[in-house]
């Protein structure tokens, strides 16, 4: 199970990972309302490495990357709480900037992982990654899992949801 830990904790538990020859893999995201989506994606990136660091959006940057009214549903401390209880995640540390650039620079990974919607050259970090001599990922994502399907599901429910 893993941790939540500060910015720096991240980083030196990452260059300690990598003095012991281990692959660093870094993943973000904002990570509302866990769901099969998410873990199928983090247990994909684990396998990427051997250590998976996971960058996970305050509230207040998620509401600067405008995911929708009244997002994020889940606050950030339960969000990062639940990222951090799933099997394939070894640390999680919030950011709070509006990309996770700064997180990148810190913790240096080996293999940094986004889903396949981004194009590489629009990947936030990937200079830092493939500077180092890293690489770029990009996964599929599993269709139909995602949290705003989710939401679009539970709203068009509306009061029948609650029964």
């Amino acid at each position: 199970m893993g941790r939540v830990v500060g910015r720096e904790e991240a980083a030196a538990a990452a260059a300690d990972a990598r003095a012991r020859g281990l692959t660093v893999v870094f993943t973000n995201g904002c990570f509302d309302i866990l769901h099969r989506g998410h873990t199928d994606y983090l247990s994909r990136a684990k396998a990427l490495g051997d250590v998976l660091v996971v960058g996970v959006n305050t509230d207040r940057s998620v509401r600067e990357l405008r995911k929708g009214e009244g997002r994020p549903i889940v606050p950030e401390d339960d969000r990062a709480a639940v990222v951090a209880a799933v099997a394939s995640v070894d640390l999680v540390c919030l950011f709070d900037e509006e990309t996770p650039y700064e997180l990148i620079g810190a913790v240096q990974p080996d293999v940094l992982v986004k889903g396949a919607g981004y194009a590489e050259q629009t990947i936030v970090g990937a200079d830092i990654v493939k500077g180092r001599g890293g690489r770029v990922e990009a996964l599929e994502e599993l269709p139909g899992r995602s949290t705003r399907s989710i939401i679009e599901r539970i709203l068009a429910l509306g009061p029948r949801c609650l029964r």
